[in-house]
């Protein structure tokens, strides 16, 4: 995080937060002052921009099918507590259609088969079970008329607790949007407010800059004047050198 006097500037995603699997060496650190920065309306820098991503994303080694490469692997669910999930899960992994559950056959009385009709064993066992059968449909009727007594009392309670959690739900999504809403007017006044500062740095920068550039040309002026001015001498058979050592000591005098 950039601060200037203990003020924020700019927020810097640290690598642990961003992206906590990966490691510090392949860090990403945003850095910008979305507040200030005027050069994103600037059709030039956009399209400079574009061109910079295309280029990176043509070097760039990861290819659109391993994009998730980076993230921890998904844990292996084995369903030991629960085996029906389990055999729906790998159904479904499978591709499988799934199981149709016959509703017809429940209601259905079941008698014996052919070769099994004179026997009355057979009829007592099936007896049995169509009287077990007809016994969990009297409950499920007990359960339905149970249902259509005391459903709507407890429905009516479990929409309220949905509906207080909704509120709780609310309000803390309020408070964080507030949170949020807080950090960018404070973010906002510091850049905009350091933004001056930063804009008379860039000015002088921009003025040092022109000044070099000038003393640059000066002295590459010089060095040519000086040069032409040896080649002359030179020409004339003067000897500078011997002349220049003359003069040091008079102006040391």
């Amino acid at each position: 995080m950039a601060t200037n006097n203990g003020d924020v500037l700019m927020l810097e995603a640290t690598p642990e937060a961003a992206r906590p699997w990966a490691s510090a060496a392949n860090a990403e650190v945003i850095d910008a002052l979305p507040y200030i920065d005027d050069d994103y309306g600037n059709p030039l820098i956009k399209s400079e921009v574009d061109r910079l991503v295309e280029e990176e994303m043509r070097r760039s080694s990861k290819k659109p099918a391993d994009f998730l490469k980076d993230l921890p692997p998904l844990p292996k669910f084995d369903f030991k507590n629960c085996p029906v999930l389990g055999k729906e899960y790998e159904r479904v992994r499978a591709g499988k259609p799934p199981v149709r559950i016959d509703f017809e056959s429940r209601y259905k009385l079941e008698m014996p088969p052919a070769n099994k009709r004179n026997d009355d064993d057979a009829w007592k066992q099936y007896l049995q079970k169509n009287q077990r059968s007809l016994q969990q449909k009297l409950i499920e009727l007990e359960n339905l008329e149970l249902m259509s007594k005391l459903g709507p009392e407890l429905w009516r309670q479990n929409n309220h607790r949905l509906e207080v959690f909704l509120t709780r739900m609310q309000r803390l999504a309020q408070e964080q949007n507030e949170e949020i809403e807080k950090v960018n007017r404070e973010r906002k006044y510091h850049q905009q407010t350091t933004s001056y500062e930063l804009n008379a740095l860039s000015q002088e920068w921009r003025q040092l800059c022109v000044k070099n550039m000038e003393i640059q040309s000066a002295c590459a002026m010089l060095e040519t004047q000086i040069d032409s001015f040896k080649k002359e001498a030179a020409e004339r058979g003067w000897n500078l050198e011997e002349k220049l050592e003359n003069v040091e000591p008079l102006q040391m005098q």
